[in-house]
């Protein structure tokens, strides 16, 4: 912004600010008096008059009518509030203001005073507070904080006494003489529907504009009181030079780049068009769509695609050493280190008992032939594919395969709340447990391994019997994924020579650094795979991606919309939202080499970019894993309530309901992690498994459609992403469903008692 229109909306704030607090100055004496007589009737009386007092209303008329100018600075650039919420919040004051000064029933009840003195007492700090953002140039932290804390608070008083006073004005004004003149004798119910108009837009908007203020109140004060920044350190986003010159470490120029690289180097026009999309986070999903087609037209087409990918991201994203040189995670992952981990060990003091597969659910814990029969309603119901439900029988059956005396399963993530952890230590099995360096997690990780029967095996920054208690253990315990990738590859690379490996990633974060812990797990098992003979790959994909699928699940989601789509309920829905909610789930096949290939659409676009490429990096990583000989377990998961997901509570009230659309079911936890697990050990003992190189797929991203644990999401009539305000609506439906009953029935005990009466 030039000094010329820094200076121009100083001015501008400076006068109005000076223009509201002069409406304070007229108007507060009489209210204070009143005050002071501690009668309600006072105060309302002086609230009454405040528009009366010589020289307001003209002072009033100024003041609020050069907020018009707001608009001009939005539509120009000069400020960067949006141009729409802007429009909206200035001509609801002006039509008020309107109202008022064209109603003499308006101006003389105390919702004019009371709408007046809030609007003013919100606008002086507010006016005031973007003078000092503009002096300062920090609205977030340089500003003085009484000013910020009035800025960011009053409205929790004032929005609703404005509110209050703006409904009776227009509720006063609407069948004030003056309007009916403005149209002539007999028109009176034209402009009071008009006025009307206007205090019931205030009953859905007020909520969400106090709200949308809570919102703001909370993203303010966090960055308040944010601590700044750390430098760039271990793996980061590459710094990218914004249109403005500014640099800065945007997910989106590389995410696009990634995705490009990898359509690109099949289909070279689809791959200039991905790296020219401007709506990056709404329009990346036809992107992803061509990826998946073109990856369907041949084995070396799928391959090439995933291999290009995966390069363009290593060779993209940076490594920030402690001194602060930077490189390629490609290059910092094949550099010499002279730092090296030291190994801790734990062993269990548990005795190895007989093992048998458990799987906690609904307050049960199911074996044998009740799980056995759990798994086939689960197949029958549509919950899970057949080869899901086959892989946990497998486990039933071949009680051997749980024996893990004599496995090695290394967990990046190792504390996850979908891994494994506990189930592995429960059968006695050899983790090696890679995840953060702090204390709390690995004092209940080395607790739980030692009243197991398994083993914990974990990198160290100094000797294990240098240690002198359990907490300097726990304190000198861990590894972070983000800034020491190198050194947690070459401690693996090292460990237990001649031991088979399979690896397992289980780490997770929100947004950005989602796609960075993704990549440096990547970057792991890129290693391990090409330097240590029978490693093994192990994921859990999710359902809200775009997966190739069996053709009887593609069918039977075409026979639930026929069902559903019949239901007035989702008939209302469709309508409602004009298609944009309840989208049919039966997409048309693509056509490839060994095909046709069905495919489900389960992305959900509010997950945004970011997840989708770092599940998508997961993918590439096991088709090419598989390629060299490597088993891969690559299995869908079901949608879970992991206290990550629930805590956002429009997620838990989706999840609430979800199963009214069948077959959907969301799963505890510890269900999630016991099948999960089972699916896993068939992965890595049945022979003719597709995670086995041995078994011959006909498109390598046939991978993740065996095996999947979707928990409805292939067989359902609607895609995934379409399904969450349905499904919050059928929540609150439910929940209000008791209450409306009780209504009814005081209804017709009270019309039964008129009745009898009359």
């Amino acid at each position: 912004m030039g000094s010329m229109s820094t200076s121009y909306l100083i001015t501008y704030n400076l006068a109005c600010c000076v223009g509201w607090a002069m409406i304070l100055k007229m108007a507060l004496p009489s209210v204070f008096a009143a005050l002071a007589t501690f009668s309600l009737s006072e105060l309302s009386n002086a609230l009454a008059s405040v528009y009366m007092i010589e020289g307001l209303s003209d002072t009033l008329t100024i003041v609020q009518s050069a907020a018009l100018l707001e608009i001009v600075h939005a539509v120009m650039g000069l400020v960067r509030s949006p141009v729409k919420v802007t429009t909206m919040q200035v001509m609801s004051r002006i039509i008020a203001l309107f109202a008022v000064n064209n109603s003499p029933s308006a101006q003389v009840q105390f919702g004019a005073g009371l709408m007046i003195l809030s609007w003013a007492f919100v606008e002086v700090p507010r006016y005031a507070f973007y003078m000092a953002a503009l002096v300062t140039g920090d609205a977030t932290r340089k500003t003085p904080y009484p000013l910020f804390w009035l800025r960011y608070s009053l409205f929790a008083v004032l929005y609703p006494t404005g509110i209050t006073g703006e409904m009776s004005c227009f509720l006063a004004a609407a069948k004030d003489p003056f309007f009916v003149s403005m149209l002539g004798e007999g028109k009176e119910s034209i402009m009071y529907y008009f006025i009307m108009f206007f205090p019931m837009i205030y009953v859905p908007g007020s909520p969400s504009m106090i709200m949308n203020m809570a919102g703001n109140r909370k993203s303010a004060m966090k960055k308040r009181f944010a601590k700044p920044p750390r430098p760039p350190l271990g793996l980061v986003w590459p710094e990218v030079t914004e249109k403005s010159g500014k640099k800065s470490r945007s997910s989106t120029p590389t995410g696009k780049s990634i995705l490009a690289a990898a359509i690109g180097s099949v289909n070279k026009e689809m791959g200039d068009k991905t790296l020219a999309l401007k709506n990056w986070r709404f329009g990346y999903v036809k992107y992803l769509k061509t990826l998946v087609a073109e990856q369907c037209k041949s084995e070396q087409a799928c391959l090439t695609v995933a291999k290009a990918g995966l390069e363009m991201a290593h060779k993209t994203f940076q490594f920030v050493a402690p001194d602060g040189s930077t490189c390629s995670l490609a290059e910092a992952m094949t550099a010499k280190n002279s730092t090296k981990f030291d190994t801790g060990y734990i062993k269990g003091t548990k005795p190895r008992t007989e093992a048998k597969l458990e799987v906690p659910y609904k307050g049960k814990n199911l074996s044998g032939d009740e799980l056995r029969q759990q798994v086939n309603k689960w197949v029958e119901y549509g919950t899970i594919e057949r080869s899901c439900g086959d892989a946990i029988i497998g486990c039933i059956d071949n009680p051997k395969w749980l024996d893990l005396s004599d496995k090695y399963f290394v967990l990046l993530g190792a504390g996850s709340a979908m891994g494994p952890f506990l189930v592995l230590m429960a059968l006695g099995a050899n983790v090696v447990a890679i995840d953060l360096d702090r204390p709390g997690i690995w004092k209940r990780l080395i607790n739980i391994a030692r009243e197991s029967s398994g083993s914990i095996t974990f990198p160290m920054k100094q000797q294990q019997d240098m240690c002198t208690n359990d907490d300097e253990l726990y304190v000198k315990s861990g590894s972070n994924l983000f800034t020491e990738t190198p050194l947690i590859k070459d401690w693996l690379v090292d460990l237990y020579p001649g031991k088979a490996f399979t690896v397992g990633c289980y780490a997770y974060l929100d947004g950005a650094l989602h796609v960075q812990v993704s990549l440096a797990m990547d970057a792991i098992c890129k290693e391990l795979t090409e330097k240590r003979p029978n490693t093994s790959l192990a994921y859990l994909c999710t359902p809200t991606d775009l997966h190739l699928i069996p053709k009887e699940a593609h069918d039977a989601a075409k026979a639930e919309y026929q069902t559903y789509s019949k239901k007035l309920y989702c008939m209302f829905i469709r309508l409602v939202s004009r298609g944009k909610l309840l989208t049919k789930n039966v997409i048309p096949p693509i056509e490839g080499e060994g095909g046709p290939y069905y495919v489900v659409n389960g992305i959900s676009v509010a997950q945004g970019p970011n997840y989708a490429m770092a599940k998508r990096m997961q993918h590439w990583r096991a088709v090419i894993a598989r390629s060299i000989g490597c088993i891969v377990s690559s299995n869908i998961a079901p949608s879970t309530s992991t206290l990550s997901v629930v805590s956002n509570k429009t997620f838990a009230w989706a999840y609430e309901g979800m199963p009214f659309f069948k077959p959907f079911e969301i799963f505890a936890p510890e269900t999630s992690n016991a099948v999960m697990s089972a699916i896993l050990f068939h992965d890595l003992n049945n022979e003719t498994g597709a995670g086995n190189p041995k078994t011959k797929l006909s498109n390598p991203n046939e991978l993740f459609k065996w095996g999947s644990f979707h928990g409805g999401a292939w067989r359902c009539a609607y895609e995934v992403d379409s399904l969450g305000e349905a499904s919050v609506l059928i929540y609150f439906g439910r929940v209000a469903a008791p209450y409306f009953k009780v209504a009814v029935a005081l209804s017709a005990v009270a019309y039964a008692k008129m009745s009898l009466g009359s």
